[in-house]
């Protein structure tokens, strides 16, 4: 394991450590709420930065989606394509995360987290710079995005612990 991998699972274990800290205690009902009706739940955030982060290091590895290969699609039991990761979903969508248990969601995330874990152990310094998707300009090479998906799904992270926040201060 190099420098690399070591920096880039610090930065994936933090974002495990937000979101344990965002779900951790709540009830299905506290993780559904928004604050408007616009507005994303702590569910769909963790659901969401989840699906993103496994599909990317997925298909960044050539391995199937955690999503898949553990069932996770069946558990979640979601009203929409088991493709889903959340991008362009609508308000009625964001809804549909309702009645997510705590558990299901930091479990699913553990998992996808661990293949990640496991994926960047493999690294060498070298693999960052291959290039993973050429259909941008310039192609986006291994290292930006792993630093893509620590940025999104950080954001995401803080996000839902805000809407937590907010809901142990009413």
């Amino acid at each position: 394991m190099s420098a690399s991998d070591d920096l880039l699972i610090d930065a994936f274990g933090r974002i495990r450590e937000v979101v344990h800290e965002a779900v951790d205690g709540l009830t299905p009902d506290e993780l559904a709420v928004r604050l408007d009706d616009g507005a994303n739940s702590i569910a769909w955030l963790v659901w969401h930065l989840t699906r993103i982060q496994d599909d990317h290091i997925a298909d960044a590895a050539g391995t199937e989606q955690v999503w898949f290969s553990q069932d996770w699609s069946k558990r979640f039991e979601l009203p929409f394509s088991c493709r889903a990761t959340g991008y362009g979903h609508s308000a009625k969508d964001v809804s549909a995360l309702a009645g997510i248990p705590a558990g299901l969601l930091t479990g699913y995330h553990d998992a996808v987290h661990d293949r990640t874990a496991e994926y960047l152990g493999t690294l060498k310094v070298a693999d960052l710079e291959r290039v993973v998707d050429a259909s941008w300009s310039p192609p986006v090479t291994l290292a930006v995005r792993l630093v893509s998906v620590i940025s999104d799904d950080l954001q995401h992270a803080g996000q839902a612990a805000f809407v937590r926040g907010v809901l142990e201060r009413r």
